[in-house]
């Protein structure tokens, strides 16, 4: 599903990663290794927020970067903090997600409600707290059903309730063939469902 071939990336002078050829096929991978490895970085990479230096990565064979489209539209990336256009309603956001996937408009109201936003559709995301930008952007990710999941941390800050849903949403999409790679310190929850491991050094 996620293909990396010979790819590096670095912030500045600090080289992250360095010639990493990896695939990452269907079912749950868990990212592990020490804080500021490069796991979050990974998964950005694989989302198509950071470019590569060098290398190539596909999603279901199509090229992050010149096949953007078609291999984006796969994608559900949850970062570790929700990086939101400001200005924009929680409802625009949802409504261009339904767009991409291809869904109606009422599947990004029926998310937002599961998240506990319902009350909050007109509202700017510069108007929300830290905790709800993140469930808006769990909504996002609940939206359709994407076929390759990329959660960085996916239970951190959510109540006990919510967890327990998003737990079961990860074992629905694992069972209908996704590909999910989840970076996680709180692994006992999501070990016994994960096919594979990756340690990053």
């Amino acid at each position: 599903m996620i293909q990396f071939t010979a790819v590096s990336f670095s912030y500045g002078e600090s080289s992250v990663l360095h010639d990493v050829d990896l695939h990452i096929p269907t079912g749950l991978t868990l990212l592990l290794g020490p804080n500021g490895c490069g796991k979050s970085t990974l998964l950005k990479i694989a989302a198509g927020v950071e470019k590569p230096d060098r290398g190539r990565v596909t999603v279901a064979g199509y090229d992050l970067w010149t096949q953007e489209t078609e291999s984006r539209r796969r994608l559900a990336y949850l970062p570790e903090q929700a990086d939101l256009t400001p200005y924009a309603t929680i409802r625009e956001i949802l409504t261009l997600v339904c767009r991409l996937r291809g869904v109606p408009a009422e599947a990004g109201l029926e998310a937002l409600e599961m998240f506990g936003l319902g009350d909050h559709l007109q509202r700017t995301v510069r108007e929300l707290s830290m905790g709800q930008r993140r469930r808006a952007v769990y909504a996002a990710c609940f939206v359709g059903e994407p076929t390759v999941l990329l959660l960085d941390e996916p239970l951190e800050g959510m109540d006990l309730a919510i967890q327990e849903r998003i737990l079961q949403w990860i074992d629905e999409r694992i069972a209908a063939g996704a590909a999910l790679v989840v970076s996680s310190h709180f692994l006992p929850p999501l070990a016994g469902a994960a096919a594979r491991a990756v340690t990053i050094r």
